[in-house]
């Protein structure tokens, strides 16, 4: 039995440890076990700390053992993208300069679920100052993606998204800034929430003192896990109080009591989508009729509009801020990618820059009163398929093309709405997701109905990596 616990999701962990079936240091020894076995096939892990793990695990039972009070995440093992702080690790964030970036504290989501009783026994791996919608970097190499090891797993949350897909842990961290807790859990098959700006405290130690507007507006951490109830227990624990992010807000974590009604977007602003994502959205309308929701087919006003206020806020901070920054530093991969970045966007100005904050308004106050008649949104993540490794690579044309593909997942960033992910099944051997989305801070709707889907779903996830090629 022991050694099966890392199939179990972290609620199966949490109820087993309570109850005394097994053990934390069960669980997290069965977590290292996974990660040895196929953490070679899919580089998604880029350190682990097995002794310190297995010490905490002791520490957590003995803690139960004394009858002290457990946290929502008691001795269960996690795993946390190496872009945020973890006290006394390097926050590596795929850049060779930082090997040696030791933390001095954690980050708040991290502390947060700490405080949680949670364990960390590995960091996940992302791009280059998760700059792209990869997951490959000249330190630790390419993340790949378990159903196609040919194949992105997404980015910038592609290790933690990969690393769940094959159960090295049962709930992990991520961050998204223009989809990255979307993106992967769509390429990987599993759940995630994006939350509301506010929701989670956004604050690391080692952070610049002075980050792009953009990025404080848009930027958030959250839970990845195979299952939406993970999903939900996670961010439960990942959001409780902080003094250092002056975003957050004490906003009540609950479900409202309307029944919502649901728009459904199977094309967004009509400029196309592959086949087989589309029938997994449409799968999604189907199911979520079933499970006794209205949906209606239309989409809300001004996707392309929102899509844009983030190319032009976040690439120009990209361009301007950071890329001066990295230039002498930063590899191969990451210079190229943002010389495509500057050939496929139109040349910024500062003029466009604040113009897009002015428009960013107008667009939330006309998606505000969408939110009155349809309180929740079902739409595609990426409009394709994850795509083969470094694709963004190839020419400026072909990322310009990504970017396009992610209009839906932008939109949402732009306008710092919380959307959910939910898998809706396999076409043709890849996993298909969709994200509900809803006002703000009403993250526990959007799990509610990503949940009346899954429980007309077979699980997709753990699976042992597959080779297609």
């Amino acid at each position: 039995m022991n050694e099966e616990l890392w199939r179990l999701s972290a609620c199966e962990l949490s109820s087993g440890i309570l109850e005394r079936r097994f053990s934390s240091k069960d669980a997290v020894s069965s977590c290292l076990q996974r990660l040895d076995a196929v953490n070679p096939d899919i580089n998604a892990i880029t350190e682990v700390r097995p002794e310190a793990a297995l010490a905490a695990a002791d520490e957590a039972d003995k803690a139960l053992a004394e009858g002290l009070n457990p946290g929502l995440l008691h001795g269960i093992p996690v795993c946390i993208k190496s872009n945020v702080d973890v006290q006394g690790w390097a926050t590596v964030n795929g850049c060779s300069v930082l090997k040696d970036n030791i933390a001095p504290g954690n980050s708040d989501s991290v502390q947060n679920w700490l405080d949680a009783g949670a364990i960390v026994i590995a960091r996940t791996n992302t791009p280059e100052f998760c700059c792209r919608w990869e997951t490959s970097n000249e330190v630790f190499g390419s993340t790949h993606n378990p159903w196609d090891l040919s194949r992105t797993p997404g980015g910038s949350s592609g290790g933690s998204a990969a690393s769940l897909a094959v159960g090295i842990s049962p709930l992990a961290h991520g961050t998204d800034l223009g989809g990255s807790l979307r993106d992967p859990a769509q390429a990987c098959g599993i759940a995630s929430i994006k939350p509301t700006l506010g929701r989670v405290a956004d604050w690391n130690p080692t952070d610049p003192e002075h980050p792009g507007i953009g990025v404080q507006l848009m930027n958030t951490d959250g839970p990845m896990a195979r299952r939406v109830a993970d999903v939900r227990l996670g961010l439960q624990a990942m959001a409780a109080s902080s003094f250092h992010d002056p975003w957050w807000v004490a906003a009540p974590l609950q479900e409202s009591a309307v029944n919502p009604v649901i728009a459904l977007v199977t094309n967004p602003a009509q400029q196309g989508i592959n086949a087989q994502v589309a029938r997994g959205v449409e799968h999604a309308g189907k199911l979520l009729e079933q499970a006794g929701y209205e949906v209606e087919l239309i989409e809300p006003p001004g996707i392309e509009d929102a899509a844009e206020v983030w190319r032009i806020i976040c690439i120009h901070e990209l361009l301007n801020q950071l890329a001066p920054e990295v230039k002498d530093f930063c590899g191969q991969r990451l210079q190229t990618t943002l010389e495509h970045y500057r050939n496929t966007q139109p040349k910024l100005s500062l003029d466009m820059y604040m113009e897009a904050f002015g428009q960013r308004r107008t667009i939330l106050r006309e998606w505000l009163a969408f939110f009155k008649k349809y309180q929740l949104i079902v739409a595609p993540i990426c409009t394709e398929p994850p795509s083969l490794t470094d694709s963004d690579q190839v020419s400026a044309e072909q990322t310009g093309q990504i970017i396009h593909d992610r209009r839906m997942m932008v939109a949402i960033s732009a306008l710092s709405l919380p959307a959910a992910v939910v898998p809706v099944g396999i076409d043709e051997g890849l996993p298909q997701a969709v994200q509900v989305i809803g006002a703000p801070f009403c993250e526990m709707d959007c799990l509610a109905a990503a949940e009346a889907i899954e429980q007309q779903v077979d699980a997709l996830t753990p699976i042992n990596p597959k080779s297609n090629s």
